[in-house]
């Protein structure tokens, strides 16, 4: 596999192939995946599986605001000025 992803322009190492077969990737960027699709003869969707249940479980229960030890973020023009 690794000769005809390198025949397609997509340089994968042993042990980056390694952990592709063996774990679930965390991530994997959209160029390669085309690659890997096209190599393969299929899409995207032949490959990726839904995990709504592993989406759910990191959204912030009810009454939570995402942040951590009572910081909140602050977004867009109200940030604070860098030190000088």
């Amino acid at each position: 596999m690794r000769h005809r992803l390198a025949e397609a322009g997509l340089e994968i190492s042993a042990g980056k192939m390694s952990r592709w077969w063996t774990t679930t990737p965390v991530s994997i960027r959209l160029d390669d995946l085309d690659v890997i699709c096209a190599v393969l003869e299929c899409t995207p969707m032949d490959l990726l599986i839904c995990e709504p249940d592993k989406v759910a479980a990191r959204r912030p229960a009810a009454g939570e605001t995402g942040t951590k030890l009572g910081v909140v973020p602050r977004l867009g023009r109200h940030r604070s000025a860098p030190p000088a």
